[in-house]
């Protein structure tokens, strides 16, 4: 069993959705806002949660019961503040299954954010681009994923408080918000595209082959989270829109070697446009929700 494992054994005392409660009541205690809006931020992403106004920083340490990202590029931290005039809850990183985490770790945080009253989430990630017509730096929303993790979140026996055993995955990413972010990309100057996003175990990067096989079965990105969380949110009647930064190209598409600096740099160099886009995006989904 793994460290991180061993840390979730012992936290694993009592029902998920017990588990969630006491988090969502521990971070609720040490803010007056109220979010509706959660965001994940994902590898060389974080620095948004920065920029909050009236923020209230909390250690995922801190939190019961609450996962402990390992990997560089995760600050480790849920970030209540506001942009303008919308309240929201970010993280600014996560945990992943190659780390260790079983799928109830990596799924918790979806879990808590609802608990908390969220009802829809904005989930980021940095993914290798298979796409030809997408540039290093691209941002993209996603349409749709292919789950090769190997796992779903909902395996284990159902809570019908958080949802239906069998939940229907056909709109995972809300339309309504997925056209949101285009138009608003669009307004910016930012190439608006759409794909697909295939989610694989990790931590070792896809083989060129894979990346063949990938393309060919319909995938436009390809990395190592958000499945799991947008099928829990989804579970959960959350509505999502999703993301991927296209930090670098996929194996085999280009020459030389991928690593993880590359994903950072990436990162911060198209903070500007990123930034920018959730600026834009969250008024529009607030409104929505009635806020």
């Amino acid at each position: 069993m793994s460290a991180a494992q061993a840390k979730s054994t012992a936290r694993g005392s009592g029902g998920e959705y017990e588990r969630a409660a006491r988090a969502a009541k521990f971070i609720l205690a040490k803010t007056k806002l109220r979010p509706r809006i959660g965001l994940v931020l994902g590898t060389g992403l974080g620095s948004f949660a920065d920029e909050l106004a009236g923020a209230t920083a909390i250690s995922y340490a801190k939190i019961p019961g609450f996962p402990r990202s390992t990997v560089v590029g995760h600050s480790g931290r849920l970030v209540i503040g506001k942009v303008g005039d919308v309240a929201v809850a970010v993280m600014q990183g996560r945990v992943h299954l190659y780390e260790g985490y079983p799928v109830r770790d990596v799924i918790f945080p979806m879990r808590v954010f609802r608990q908390m009253g969220i009802r829809a989430a904005i989930l980021t990630n940095a993914a290798g681009a298979i796409n030809l017509e997408y540039s290093e730096g691209a941002l993209v929303v996603i349409r749709d994923h292919i789950n090769l993790q190997g796992t779903n979140a909902l395996v284990g026996p159902n809570d019908d408080r958080f949802g239906p055993r069998f939940p229907d995955m056909t709109s995972a990413y809300t339309k309504s918000y997925r056209e949101i972010a285009l138009a608003e990309a669009q307004k910016l100057g930012i190439p608006p595209r759409e794909g697909v996003y295939a989610a694989m175990l990790g931590p070792s990067f896809e083989t060129p082959a894979e990346i063949r096989y990938l393309k060919t079965i319909g995938a436009d990105l390809v990395g190592m989270s958000t499945a799991q969380e947008v099928i829990a949110a989804r579970h959960m009647g959350i509505r999502v829109l999703g993301i991927s930064c296209a930090t670098n190209m996929a194996a085999g598409i280009l020459d030389g070697e991928l690593n993880h600096e590359e994903v950072l740099e990436t990162g911060e160099r198209v903070r500007g446009q990123f930034v920018a886009l959730l600026r834009a995006v969250l008024p529009r989904i607030s409104a929505d929700l009635g806020q």
